[in-house]
């Protein structure tokens, strides 16, 4: 579990990539400190079990469902990337729930620049939208943001000047792809109100008729 508040800037060492599935060594030193093999450490918000490390550098295996969700298979070497470690029981949770487990890519769409703060337009699917509500919450590349607006096509969030200056995003341009983690909690009630899967209809009027409320 993670909070989506980036610990530090870290760089792809390098990149083994085969068919489906890749190996990725992330440089960094903060996320290092107290890192065992084993551990989870989240790259540009996907979390990663590290399976080897030195004072500088881990690895991390990248399977195919993880490929096939996320931008980790665009990674090149010397892209910064956001890390976070996985949350102490006994720390701040100064983000939100964040799972590491990515449902899809955005697109930037447009930055635009609005006093102290920049404005992200990040374009995504109907069923990613779905999830995303207006001053709700999202993991962007792991970064724990505020949704300031959303509507059928995209939704906005509005970055202050010290996460612009302690995460990747003002590497990204219009064009890029960025991962996204839609608020957990949210899925969890989707998931229970349309019983997909079960045989039911879900909660509707007369379902809650029918039950006395």
């Amino acid at each position: 579990m993670f909070t989506g508040i980036i610990e530090e800037i870290g760089r792809v060492a390098a990149v083994r990539k085969s068919e489906k599935a890749m190996q990725l060594d992330i440089r960094a030193e903060m996320v290092l400190s107290d890192v065992r093999n084993g551990d989870s450490i989240a790259v540009n918000g996907v979390c990663l079990t590290v399976t080897s490390h030195t004072n500088a550098v881990f690895t991390a295996d990248v399977m195919p469902e993880t490929m096939s969700r996320s931008t980790l298979s665009r990674l090149t070497v010397g892209m910064p990337v956001n890390l976070e470690r996985a949350m102490p029981a006994n720390g701040r949770f100064g983000g939100h729930l964040v799972t590491g487990h990515i449902d899809g890519t955005g697109i930037i769409r447009r930055i635009r620049r609005e006093e102290n703060a920049v404005w992200y337009h990040i374009w995504a699917n109907e069923a990613l939208l779905r999830g995303i509500v207006e001053k709700g919450s999202v993991a962007v590349d792991g970064i724990s943001l505020t949704v300031a607006a959303v509507d059928k096509r995209e939704f906005l969030v509005s970055v202050i000047p010290h996460t612009a200056g302690h995460t990747s995003l003002p590497a990204k341009r219009e064009g890029d792809a960025v991962n996204i983690e839609n608020d957990c909690i949210g899925k969890y009630v989707e998931r229970y109100l349309s019983c997909e899967g079960e045989g039911r209809g879900g909660v509707t009027q007369e379902y809650l008729r029918k039950n006395g409320f």
